[in-house]
């Protein structure tokens, strides 16, 4: 918490008279923890371990070993100049020294001899003006970590909302509820895995594949007599089997929440084109090839490979090695060199998706849809 945290409360001086020092030391002492360096390689080494401790630098310009300059151009290579107050408490009237320092980053210059109140005075106002910086900063730290958190759980609460919803629909479809999380898996892998994703960001592929999720909401507007038929659909049944890519899009279009999320593009052209095929024969609109985005060519391809090695109310799963085989020579569809491409280089880890499935049941009979 912000009322926790520790502020700094240690000031270095760093000057090679002993008299310099306890002077300065003496006006601050009632307040601040002091340390006390007679040159700047002495300073260097007490700003190492204290660093985050120190609020302000007293930094003379005369010194034998390492003198001012050199520390300021010191730690400014550290990157620390920026994040600790120096100042200058000098006799120099140089001004382009003056100048340079300032340069490195120097707060302010104080003329020797001091005068105690008006060197507390100036230190203590810089100081203030950093400490409430630093809580500032904090605070907004905080706020942002909140504001994060909330937002975690508003993706995780919306991510649940649609598992829910689209295994809802796979329940109603006697399927096993783990499809739409294969499906997300799948297309995450050919998508991160392989060269199918090269150029979408690791973000918009778990964006595509949260949104691969919904590809067949639509089926919760087809009857249960066509959409848990055993046999063979007629020609009249399989018309109406094909409207859920349309409905789906529909379906989530008529979502006011879902139009505003950045995986409705990707969801809605999933749901509406997963049944398009490479060869332009696929439903509804008939794309072909490249008119068919490349993730939704991932999921259609992972809607197939799932649908052949998993047990429907219609058949038997397929063994890995038929269901890629099938996929490969266009007995389930029409797909791209470029996804075959992925598909084979990714086949091999798609299988750890189904530990719990037994490979090689007996094959059976396919249904389109």
């Amino acid at each position: 918490m912000l009322e926790q945290t520790k502020l700094p409360n240690t000031i270095l001086i760093v000057d090679d008279n002993d008299i310099n020092r306890m002077v300065l030391a003496n006006i601050f002492s009632d307040s601040y923890r002091i340390l006390e360096a007679e040159n700047g390689q002495e300073a260097i080494s007490l700003l190492l371990p204290n660093a985050k401790d120190i609020c302000a630098i007293l930094l003379d310009v005369m010194m034998p070993v390492m003198d001012g300059m050199a520390f300021l151009e010191r730690i400014r290579n550290l990157g620390w100049n920026g994040g600790i107050p120096v100042f200058l408490i000098t006799a120099e009237t140089d001004t382009s020294v003056l100048s340079h320092a300032y340069h490195l980053g120097v707060m302010d210059t104080i003329q020797k001899p001091v005068v105690p109140y008006i060197v507390r005075r100036r230190v203590e106002s810089v100081i203030e003006l950093f400490r409430a910086r630093k809580r500032l900063r904090l605070r907004v730290e905080e706020q942002q970590e909140q504001i994060d958190a909330q937002a975690r759980r508003i993706i995780e609460l919306n991510m649940g909302m649609i598992e829910a919803l689209s295994t809802a629909v796979e329940f109603r479809s006697l399927e096993s509820g783990n499809h739409v999380r294969r499906i997300h898996d799948i297309t995450k892998c050919l998508l991160l895995d392989t060269e199918l994703g090269v150029g979408i960001s690791y973000e918009t592929i778990e964006v595509i594949a949260t949104a691969a999720i919904m590809h067949d909401v639509g089926k919760i507007a087809i009857p249960d007599a066509i959409l848990n038929k055993p046999g063979k659909l007629t020609a009249e049944e399989f018309e109406i089997m094909k409207t859920h890519t349309v409905r789906g899009a529909e379906f989530l279009q008529s979502i006011p929440q879902m139009r505003d999320h950045e995986s409705f593009r990707y969801a809605y052209e999933i749901a509406r084109h997963h049944h398009e095929r490479f060869d332009g024969r696929g439903y509804p609109d008939g794309l072909k090839g490249d008119e068919i985005p490349v993730w939704v060519q991932a999921v259609s391809l992972a809607d197939v490979y799932d649908a052949l090695v998993s047990e429907r109310v219609y058949k038997r799963a397929y063994s890995f090695e038929e269901a890629a085989r099938m996929i490969e020579t266009g007995e389930c569809g029409s797909f791209g060199p470029r996804l075959l491409a992925a598909f084979r280089e990714a086949e091999p880890k798609l299988r750890s998706f189904y530990k719990n499935q037994r490979e090689g049941e007996v094959h059976g009979t396919e249904q389109d849809g």
